[in-house]
């Protein structure tokens, strides 16, 4: 789930002033990226997500792992990667790994609907395009390239570091469930898919964002049967009323604010950025007091921050009646939920059906391969080590913990009692993200940035 881009020329000017640190690796990472790129790793028919992981192998196996320490498995129709790079075991704050997630897979994408074909890497004016390209190969691409160097350079961590690269985050996540399960006695977690900064329209740095919660994801189904009968003789209960007067009963509630310690401090970083003193004073009063309706009300009616106020539910789909000349024998509703941090998902399903209060229409949890995850705890070492990577590049960049709106391979790992953190180093101009979307690019000139960051953090935290 890759919410970032980058901004092509301040990408290009930061490229250019550290490339010549590690050309071998930066060559690799880019040919990683373009052969990650034609996997179409897609779920379904024809899936190559196991390709793309065998490849991957036998690059890190070129690259000095031991054969027995790169590990590809099916799972379904598709297949995930572990890849440990030993430790000595005389790491300073104890001898548990560090996790790092990332993703293989991609979401579908149309050739017809493109302007290039999607799952051929093409570099033009300076970016790469390709479906992936940004969500999540070139993460996968610059991290596995950063290892290869690290292994070159001779380096030797103090504690293991297992890459675990899932198969299916854009779908099920059942390759995510199964690595958490395994691999849940570890320091912490580096998540490559998560994270990042943000450039406003000019290419300045505003933030970068070290992702330490993320909202659970939950659908619900509601509802209603009844006998239906001929429509040229109306009568009640009617199953499309009752599904309506449900769905407005939830649509006028209001979910309570809330905060934790990863969106106080969000909110307080995003309110010194923001010029509206309107808007940036309902971002301190609600981080002081969630109750204050005034300060919700105002973050609420913007789509850029209701998410990060607390819970939130919408209707998404509907289906109702078998004939247009029928009375409607059943009709259902799909209700989807962002659920604040520390929030049961069967709490939420209760409030749901104490909203619709009629017992004819039925509220069920639909199964979406989703957990609820509490946030991480801020870690001082994490910070500090995140935030001198960050300022090499960007000094000025404030160095801030935030909550995703969205579900990430994090959330199995959160579930687990690993602390997870979503670090990946791009920066991104607001107007310029393709993830998910048509003409997926990423600029070529973020390599270079890239690996140098991932090499700074991976060194200093697993001495």
């Amino acid at each position: 789930m890759r919410h970032v881009a980058v901004f092509l020329a301040v990408a290009f000017a930061a490229g250019s002033a550290q490339a010549q640190n590690n050309p071998q690796a930066e060559a690799q990472a880019l040919e990683l990226l373009k052969r990650g790129v034609a996997f179409r790793s897609v779920a379904g028919p024809g899936n190559q997500t196991f390709d793309y992981a065998t490849f991957l192998k036998s690059q890190l196996v070129a690259g000095g792992f031991a054969d027995a320490d790169v590990r590809v498995e099916k799972l379904g129709d598709t297949a995930f990667l572990v890849a440990r790079y030993r430790g000595t075991g005389k790491a300073k704050s104890g001898a548990k790994p560090i996790l790092i997630s990332g993703h293989m897979d991609v979401v579908e994408a149309k050739p017809t609907d493109w302007e290039r074909d999607p799952f051929t890497p093409v570099v033009e004016n300076g970016y790469l395009f390709g479906r992936g390209a940004s969500d999540n190969k070139f993460d996968v691409s610059t991290f596995v390239a950063s290892m290869i160097q690290l292994k070159r350079e001779g380096f030797k961590p103090g504690r293991d570091i297992v890459m675990l690269f899932s198969g299916d985050e854009e779908t099920g996540m059942k390759t995510t469930a199964a690595l958490a399960a395994e691999f849940h006695d570890a320091e912490l977690l580096l998540n490559i898919d998560g994270g990042g900064g943000d450039l406003d329209e000019s290419g300045k740095p505003m933030m970068f964002g070290v992702q330490g919660a993320e909202k659970s994801y939950a659908d619900f189904e509601l509802s209603v049967t009844n006998p239906g009968g001929h429509s040229s003789a109306p009568r009640k209960p009617n199953a499309i009323y009752q599904l309506a007067a449900a769905l407005q009963k939830i649509e006028a509630y209001e979910f309570p604010g809330q905060v934790n310690e990863i969106t106080k401090a969000s909110w307080a970083a995003t309110a010194a950025r923001t010029p509206d003193p309107k808007l940036a004073d309902a971002m301190r009063r609600f981080a002081a007091n969630p109750e204050d309706a005034g300060a919700r009300a105002i973050l609420r009616a913007d789509p850029g921050y209701v998410g990060q106020t607390g819970t939130t539910c919408v209707a998404t789909m509907i289906t109702a009646g078998h004939a247009a000349n029928a009375l409607p024998q059943r009709a259902t509703a799909n209700v989807n939920c962002r659920i604040f941090p520390g929030t049961p998902i069967p709490q939420v399903q209760a409030k749901l059906a104490e909203l619709v209060a009629d017992p004819t229409v039925k509220v069920t949890k639909v199964e979406s391969g989703s957990v609820p995850s509490d946030a991480s705890p801020l870690r001082p070492d994490l910070m500090k080590v995140i935030t001198k990577a960050v300022h090499a590049r960007f000094p000025e960049a404030p160095v801030v913990p935030v909550m995703s709106s969205g579900a990430t391979d994090s959330m199995w790992f959160r579930g687990r009692g690993v602390p997870s953190y979503g670090v990946s180093p791009l920066f991104m101009k607001s107007s310029d993200s393709f993830a998910h979307g048509l003409n997926e690019r990423i600029p070529v000139g973020e390599i270079a940035p890239a690996i140098t960051f991932y090499k700074a953090v991976i060194t200093e935290l697993a001495k």
